[in-house]
């Protein structure tokens, strides 16, 4: 059961949700206690953390799918066929790059944050870093009505 893709496929149908929802909750703390000079408490810290570790696990898991996908595999061994077709080039180059450079960036700001040594940085590096990161993960992501390649917002088994 858990080595099957459609255990994968329907963690990684969840874990982006949360992935969205972590990041989102995240950007409105560090917002909120960067206006209003609030503290940073255990709980923007928990939320900084699980933020980055929700982010982490669905990497493993949409690793696991990229290296099971047969949309990825055609692209890679044809590649100078597969280039030319944007929806094999978006999920076989543009989405795992984007995806992998915005949990580099959800990281290194987790990471940043966690360091810094009054609040109001604490809350401005988690803003800037997690809200990049955000940026990149709306444009990667295949929308409904995105040129490049499409699926539905909720995918059907």
């Amino acid at each position: 059961m858990f080595d099957s893709p459609l255990f994968f496929l329907l963690i990684h149908s969840l874990l982006r949700w949360l992935v969205l929802l972590s990041l989102l909750y995240a950007i409105l703390r560090a917002f909120r206690g960067l206006s209003k000079g609030l503290a940073f408490s255990k709980t923007d810290n928990s939320v900084r953390h699980w933020t980055a570790t929700i982010a982490h696990i669905q990497l493993i898991a949409g690793m696991i799918l990229y290296i099971q996908s047969p949309v990825t595999s055609y692209f890679w061994r044809n590649f100078a066929e597969a280039i030319r077709q944007v929806n094999t080039t978006f999920f076989g180059l543009v989405h795992i790059s984007l995806m992998l450079l915005a949990i580099v960036l959800i990281t290194i700001g987790s990471a940043l944050a966690k360091r810094k040594q009054s609040d109001p940085e604490k809350f401005r590096t988690m803003l800037i870093w997690f809200s990049v990161a955000l940026l990149i993960i709306l444009l990667a992501i295949p929308w409904p009505f995105s040129p490049w390649a499409t699926r539905p917002y909720l995918r059907t088994f």
